[in-house]
């Protein structure tokens, strides 16, 4: 099957006890092919029965599930890792195709993660472990861990399968099920792994509902759903928070970033250029939660180093996703090219800053009605201007020129965001000093590499509650713990 076929067959589809079915609501969402605004099918916009439905399924499919043995479970889920890998050709087709991100530059190296995500969770299962505790000689007193029940978990459009794959294969391996709302933007490639999942899983453990914001309340509001795990924006996050705190369930979120990188006079240029291009995730258009969009450059090396980015950017290609030639893709929606534009529009009405343009719109008739971007450096910035401070979600790069590594420190950190921070120099005391000084829940020295498994990953201030990717994350993430004492007197 084509990836368009696949998608015509999903759509108005839900996951639900173990296989694509129909709904039973009738209201649905247009979904659009970013790059030349081509109708691609519709999702279901599920109501309150959809939810209860499939809640109720996850719920009955858990009761088993949590009676499995961990290594059981584990196998299970790095079975499905490895099927997902050998679908990653036709995985990363349908994400390129409803979410316009380049296929050989984000999807195929999405896929990659995923895969080793769901076989790194599964080869943890018998670390899920409790402790023993010298309370008392004549009593036996221990610690054991136990699932949650049913996680309600909600992912954005722009990494969709591997935020997937973070919640799922933790949240499956401490033997809790999952009822997985996906994103309008990127449905498609979630209800196919997740279809594909379920040829292996047992029925009803993995459910998915599709739909905008109010069917995630419905599923965060749910009283069934015992936790939430969510990644999105500060002000989703804010109405999430208050959900679950009406049930007093506990949450992880994973939000909104504007993370800096200090690049010191005595980095190693080429490699620290590389590392923003690559850190500001402008392959993926900057709709990256992480990217590196607030640049601190130290003044002796400032007009080389944009110099040299720039050079970088015009050898890329922004064209069609599907296109193995295509570096760059599109914007994910026309609401967010709206919004992305305001800011650029913003620093071109401000006489005191510098728009520097790179790589060229594609000159293909086919995608003129794409939502392209060209990748954005701005310069002449200071750190308290509304585009240092506010998340863009694109190609929007906010370069700020320093002086004083003090004060370029207190500027990275006078932000509301906190998810990631990077610094380059070849100045070990001040990197160390660096490292300890940035308020980022995911520091990096001389690098500015995505998210791999094991590296533990979470934010500080507005970036989030919780983390994720790690042994930690699952175990306090996705377990309760319970004292058990035994009298033996």
């Amino acid at each position: 099957m084509t990836h368009k076929s696949i998608c015509a067959s999903l759509s108005r589809k839900i996951i639900i006890n173990g296989g694509a079915t129909n709904p039973s609501a009738a209201e649905t969402i247009l979904v659009y092919n970013p790059a030349n605004m081509d109708k691609i099918g519709q999702i279901a916009s599920c109501n309150a029965k959809d939810i209860n439905d499939c809640v109720d399924a996850a719920e009955l499919a858990q009761r088993e599930w949590k009676k499995r043995k961990a290594s059981e479970r584990g196998s299970l889920v790095t079975a499905c890792g490895q099927l997902l890998k050998s679908h990653a050709a036709e995985l990363a087709a349908i994400m390129s195709y409803e979410t316009g991100k380049a296929l050989r530059t984000e999807s195929m190296v999405e896929l990659g993660v995923i895969a080793d995500t769901f076989s790194y969770y599964g080869g943890l299962a018998l670390e899920l472990k409790g402790d023993t505790i010298p309370f008392d000689p004549n009593m036996l007193t221990y610690t054991i861990r136990e699932p949650y029940g049913v996680i309600g978990a909600i992912v954005p459009w722009n990494v969709p399968l591997m935020l997937m794959a973070m919640k799922v294969a933790p949240a499956l391996v401490a033997g809790n099920s999952v009822v997985l709302k996906a994103s309008p933007e990127a449905s498609f490639c979630i209800l196919r792994a997740a279809e594909l999942m379920n040829q292996i899983l047992p029925k009803g453990l993995l459910n998915v509902v599709t739909g905008g914001a109010e069917t995630g309340k419905l599923l965060v509001a749910h009283p069934k759903i015992r936790k939430i795990t969510f990644t999105g924006s500060v002000e989703s996050g804010r109405h999430v928070y208050k959900s679950a705190a009406e049930k007093l369930i506990p949450v992880t979120l994973e939000l909104g970033g504007k993370s800096p990188m200090i690049i010191c006079e005595d980095a190693d240029l080429d490699k620290a250029v590389m590392s923003v291009y690559e850190g500001m995730r402008f392959t993926r258009q900057g709709q990256s939660c992480s990217a590196a969009s607030r640049l601190f450059i130290h003044e002796s090396i400032h007009d080389e180093f944009v110099a040299k980015l720039l050079a970088i950017l015009d050898t890329k290609v922004i064209g069609d996703p599907m296109d193995d030639k295509t570096d760059i893709g599109t914007i994910i929606s026309k609401a967010q090219y709206d919004k992305v534009q305001q800011f650029i529009k913003v620093a071109e009405n401000d006489p005191s800053l510098t728009i520097h343009y790179g790589s060229k719109l594609p000159s293909d008739a086919r995608l003129k009605d794409g939502l392209f971007l060209r990748p954005v450096l701005i310069t002449g910035l200071k750190n308290s201007h509304e585009i240092c401070q506010k998340e863009i979600f694109g190609p929007v790069a906010a370069i700020i020129k320093w002086s004083d590594f003090d004060q370029a420190l207190k500027d990275a950190n006078d932000v509301e965001f906190g998810l990631a921070a990077g610094i380059w120099t070849r100045d070990l005391p001040r990197a160390l000093q660096a490292a300890q000084a940035l308020e980022a829940g995911f520091v990096q020295v001389n690098q500015y590499i995505v998210f791999r498994p094991s590296l533990q990953f979470g934010g500080f201030k507005n970036s989030g509650i919780g983390c994720e990717g790690s042994l930690k994350a699952m175990i306090e993430g996705y377990t309760k713990e319970k004292t058990v004492i035994v009298n033996m007197g």
